[in-house]
């Protein structure tokens, strides 16, 4: 089995733009950790983050650059972000398994890391994200991929967008419009369509 993490440096985040860089990944095959690049040129991208964690990264790595100066050196830009004290990734299966528990205390069961993409990608799609935008932060490799991935979300986003179509049109029917769009036998007799029935 592979396991797979985008990993980021501390070179690789940008908390005054807002953003983070892929373009490593951690793959743990066989028991081994190796950093390789990632598996398609969509993997390699910039991702938008919150303003709120932003402000967490800021006053972690202000955490992490305490503790770095104790132990005697400063925290330098290819630093992990997450790691153990020695710059050593963590191990995938450790946060894997340290979010089920996180999970399980918060009331989630048969919750698994990976679901945390599918919750970013639903909760975008029914706040009204823009499809490529979401496809782009997945690193999907096209927009109809992402689309057919979440087919399910998007079915019930029809009557969604009907119902704000309701509340952007004028209320009532303007009479003298439709009026000339009614059927009558006069322009039914020059109609150019013919019916074989």
């Amino acid at each position: 089995m592979e396991l797979s993490r985008n990993v980021r440096r501390w070179r690789n985040v940008d908390l005054d733009m807002l953003s983070i860089s892929v373009s490593r990944v951690l793959y743990k095959r066989r028991g081994i950790c190796v950093f390789k690049e990632p598996k398609t040129a969509h993997s390699r991208r910039r991702v938008a983050m919150t303003p709120k964690l932003a402000l967490f990264l800021r006053e972690y790595k202000a955490e992490r650059e305490r503790l770095y100066l104790e132990l005697g050196k400063p925290l330098a830009l290819d630093d992990l972000v997450f790691t153990i004290i020695d710059n050593e990734p963590l191990n995938p299966s450790i946060v894997t398994h340290n979010f089920h528990k996180i999970a399980i205390r918060a009331g989630l069961t048969g919750v698994r890391f990976h679901d945390l993409r599918h919750t970013f990608a639903s909760l975008m799609l029914l706040r009204g994200g823009k499809p490529k935008v979401i496809s782009e932060a997945l690193g999907h490799s096209s927009v109809t991929f992402t689309m057919d991935t979440y087919s399910h979300i998007i079915e019930g986003m029809q009557e969604d967008a009907m119902a704000l179509l309701d509340r952007v049109l004028p209320a009532g029917v303007n009479k003298s419009l439709v009026a000339n769009l009614l059927p009558t036998s006069r322009n039914l007799a020059s109609s150019p369509c013919s019916s074989d029935g």
